[in-house]
């Protein structure tokens, strides 16, 4: 024990701290998801190199930022076999709190390359294998992407294999920074060869590139050019060509004609070029939505949805409202009904809730005259929606007056998929699309004073530090996740200034892939430490038990604001 290198022994009481056999570990699977950047530049790489180590006894091996295996090569077939009895093999996670101290899982908790010779590996069967692994890094945002592990057996140990597998991570990290380029240079080019040959406006769309030309500035006035950023939002990450329909708020109709753009198989983006654009002769001043009750909200998208619904209620026209949980969809129509028909009472049955009474009940405040929401109409089962089609169907005309207002809230798309639904959807002449929050961070600010002063907190204020950290969270459960986010900060304060530092943990990373819920523990968990040794990243981690590589690499993976 005496002898062990010093990082070697913390690696082994984290090991054992996460409870891993020390004889036989068993490494989780993770299901394959689609290729990434790093597969693709990886590729190349991993079959030249394993080109020049044919018949050796020496295996590359790549992993993700979390050590889950995307593919091997090179290697005997001795070693590849004795790889598999050990599940060092694609789709398997060899992360340290997994199978113990190893190449990949060590190399990602120091945040640092490493050689693990076999008697240094935490478990058994392990140590009849040597392994270096290099970290992969993002060459432009720095973003810890994976690692290069070099296996092969301890018999055949030799200090050149940490070289040779810091060479394949450089190799694949020149790769990606040539296929972004070559990306960024299709898209670019596809952007140019548009303009000069459309004639009209075009918009080049990408992951993290949006540039829109001269002619598309001069089309569209500032509001316009927000419902259309808005809406070409939808083409991001096509692989198929489409024809996107936008209803702008100046009363204008645009249809965005979108063609991908690829660099082999990989997608670089894509074009859109506004084939057309209309508006009625005389065309009167755009309306602007009224001010619902309990609704707030002035972007051009929002506005867009209010006046649609706002439309349908005074037309009586029945009408869908799509949408994400959280997004607002019941609030919105409660609003502009009693805007519209506060005369009318309005009586909402949720499906989730209520269960099989709910047509019965539907025909009985329907036969009252009352107008009607059913809320969580996806959930709807067959024989529901063949009766609710019936009833419809007596209630439309059978009034001499007017005929109950109805409407559905059910999540995106989930009432298209089969002749039951379509059936039922007759009876719904218009389909409302209510936005994620993400979509229109800009009624942030509003939202929050709004929901601040429902929580009686009207003198509680946030910073505009605070403010603009809110706007650039991806908020996955909408407008209620906003709620909840502020009802934990008015537990604890109704006055003063709310700065970032003040915000609760998850409102301090900016990460917007979707978290586990051991992850959502772990970021928590060193905000937490961070706040209270005021910032000091050295004193965080010791306090939390990790080393200060390893602390700067989870603030780097979370987007931690400090």
């Amino acid at each position: 024990m005496s002898n062990v290198r010093p990082f070697i022994r913390i690696s082994w009481e984290r090991s054992l701290a996460s409870l891993v056999d020390t004889d036989h570990p068993d490494p989780a699977y993770v299901e394959r998801v689609t290729e990434s950047v790093l597969q693709r530049a990886a590729r190349p790489v991993l079959a030249s190199l394993s080109d020049e180590l044919a018949n050796e006894p020496v295996c590359l091996i790549l992993t993700d930022a979390k050590g889950v295996v995307l593919d091997r090569g090179g290697g005997d077939s001795t070693l590849l076999s004795a790889l598999d009895t050990v599940h060092l093999a694609p789709g398997f996670r060899y992360g340290e709190q997994d199978v113990g101290t190893n190449g990949i899982g060590t190399a990602l908790e120091m945040g640092a390359p490493i050689l693990i010779d076999g008697g240094e590996h935490y478990t058994g069967n392990l140590r009849q294998f040597s392994c270096a692994g290099a970290l992969i890094n993002h060459p432009v945002t720095g973003a810890l992407l994976g690692v290069i592990d070099i296996t092969t057996e301890a018999a055949n140990t030799n200090p050149l294999l940490m070289s040779f597998a810091k060479l394949a991570a450089r190799r694949i990290q020149e790769r990606i920074l040539e296929e972004a380029n070559e990306l960024d240079g299709a898209l670019l080019g596809g952007y140019y060869a548009a303009c000069r040959h459309s004639g009209g406006p075009v918009i080049a769309v990408a992951e993290k590139i949006f540039m829109m030309n001269a002619l598309a500035q001069q089309h569209f006035d500032a509001t316009d050019q927000a419902a259309l950023i808005d809406q070409t939002r939808e083409a991001v990450g096509r692989v198929n060509p489409c024809t996107l329909v936008a209803d702008l708020p100046s009363g204008i109709t645009a249809r965005l004609a979108y063609q991908p753009t690829f660099v082999g198989t990989a997608l670089a983006g894509g074009i859109i070029q506004i084939k057309e654009q209309h508006a009625p002769r005389n065309l009167p001043a755009p309306r602007r939505p009224p001010a619902l009750p309990g609704i707030a909200g002035a972007s051009a998208v929002w506005r867009h949805v209010t006046q649609e619904l706002v439309d349908a209620v005074t037309k009586s026209e029945w009408v869908v409202l799509q949408g994400e949980p959280g997004a607002g969809t019941s609030t919105l129509i409660a609003a502009a009904h009693q805007h519209c028909a506060s005369a009318h009472h309005l009586t909402l049955l949720d499906a989730e809730a209520v269960g099989d009474d709910l047509v019965d009940l539907a025909r009985a405040e329907l036969s009252e005259g009352s107008d009607l929401v059913v809320r969580h109409a996806h959930l709807l089962t067959d024989d529901q929606l063949a009766e609710l089609a019936v009833l419809f169907q007596e209630i439309q005309g059978a009034s001499a007056v007017r005929d109950p207002w109805v409407a559905l809230t059910t999540r995106e798309d989930d009432l298209n998929d089969d002749d039951s639904r379509l059936h039922l959807l007759h009876f719904f002449p218009r389909t409302v699309s209510v936005p994620p929050l993400r979509h229109h961070l800009e009624d942030v600010p509003a939202l929050v004073r709004l929901l601040l002063n429902r929580a009686g907190a009207p003198e509680l204020i946030l910073s505009k530090a605070a403010m603009n950290q809110l706007m650039r969270l991806p908020w996955t459960g909408n407008v209620t996740h906003l709620k909840e986010t502020l009802a934990m900060l008015v537990r604890t304060r109704r006055s003063g200034v709310v700065d970032v530092a003040d915000l609760p943990p998850e409102c301090r990373s900016t990460t917007r892939r979707s978290l586990s819920r051991l992850e959502v523990l772990e970021r928590d968990a060193v905000v937490e430490a961070l706040t209270t040794h005021g910032g000091d990243k050295v004193a965080a981690s010791e306090s939390l038990g990790m080393s200060r590589a390893t602390i700067y690499r989870k603030i780097r993976d979370y987007g931690i604001i400090t």
